[in-house]
């Protein structure tokens, strides 16, 4: 597949994506939670959390890109902040 960029940041994501996946089953599995209501006044479970989370960062990268430019660690310290928030309130 010559059209893909296998590079190792491309490998360390899609890493980071099947372990978080792999760590949120084996926490349901061991742990089950019952849902809880946030600010968006809808019921949430971890699993839930982790999607908004992931959607919501893909789209700071992509407004970053857009109007910052490729210096992307800055827009990573703003997902993390965006995801604590996630976690917390939602």
């Amino acid at each position: 597949m010559a059209w893909m960029a296998w590079t190792w940041p491309t490998a360390i994501f899609f890493m980071v994506i099947a372990s978080l996946l792999i760590i949120f089953t084996v926490l349901a599995i061991k742990f089950p939670e019952t849902p809880r209501t946030g600010i968006l006044r809808i019921e949430t479970t971890r699993g839930d959390r982790l999607f908004i989370t992931l959607l919501g960062s893909a789209f700071i990268n992509l407004a970053w890109l857009g109007v910052i430019g490729a210096h992307q660690p800055f827009a990573l310290i703003a997902c993390l902040v965006y995801a604590a928030a996630v976690f917390r309130w939602v």
